[in-house]
């Protein structure tokens, strides 16, 4: 598990506070240690990523590396590939909660 302070590109975040409180975001861009920008590709597009202060996310364990990859190459991330990171962590964790459920 990364430490709070640490951040990283493609790395998937649930937002702890404001209008999007509890909903899920890829990091797209690292201002500096306490700004990150987020997008997730439906209601927050690449093109106009929200800037959040890392206080305000959970840093997940996950990265996405197809986020990574593009973002490496091209220096931007298609929305899909966004929704998909997304969605594949939202999966991973229902399946998880419901496994502790047993």
């Amino acid at each position: 598990m990364n430490n709070p302070s640490n951040p990283q590109l493609g790395q998937l975040v649930k937002i702890r506070k404001g209008r999007n409180a509890d909903q899920a975001a890829v990091i797209v861009a690292i201002v500096d240690s306490r700004f990150v920008y987020i997008a997730d590709g439906d209601k927050r597009k690449f093109d106009q990523p929200k800037k959040k202060n890392i206080l305000h996310l959970e840093l997940q364990p996950m990265i996405s590396n197809e986020v990574v990859n593009s973002l490496n190459e091209s220096g931007r991330v298609t929305n899909g590939k966004l929704r998909y990171a997304v969605h594949s962590f939202l999966e991973s964790t229902n399946i998880q909660a419901e496994e502790k459920g047993d």
